[in-house]
């Protein structure tokens, strides 16, 4: 499994501003530490913000910051909201599966249990546990 960058840099956006609690961070410096474009973290933040995860202060002395504690931010739900796809294979998606394997395969069961397990060690682990 491989998540997108997208993913990556909202995982970055929120450490950094749960390791800074004591001031407001800005898309700049986090832009410049992780050698990103700036547009591309005010998509993430934008996106962080109205989930309510975010607090956004436009402005001399603005910035971001976070509006829970690192503690109440589960990181299986970050990646649930901004991953796009899991399917692993395409017997996934019933809709367009074409795969001649399908009724005698047990692939799809097994990947099925490795993307669970993926997914129940992510919601094990909060933003606290990874900062």
């Amino acid at each position: 499994m491989r998540l997108t960058d997208y993913t990556d840099y909202t995982l970055r956006v929120l450490m950094y501003c749960a390791s800074h609690p004591d001031r407001r961070v800005t898309i700049a410096e986090m832009a410049r530490q992780y050698a990103v474009s700036k547009n591309h973290l005010m998509k993430i933040v934008n996106d962080l913000a109205r989930q309510g995860v975010l607090e956004t202060t436009r402005g001399r002395g603005g910035g971001l910051r976070l509006l829970k504690e690192p503690a109440d931010i589960n990181v299986g739900d970050v990646v649930r909201r901004t991953e796009t796809d899991f399917r692993l294979v395409e017997c996934f998606d019933a809709g367009t599966n074409q795969c001649t394997l399908t009724p005698t395969c047990r692939l799809k069961s097994l990947l099925g249990s490795a993307l669970q397990a993926y997914l129940d060690q992510l919601d094990g682990a909060t933003l606290a546990d990874i900062t």
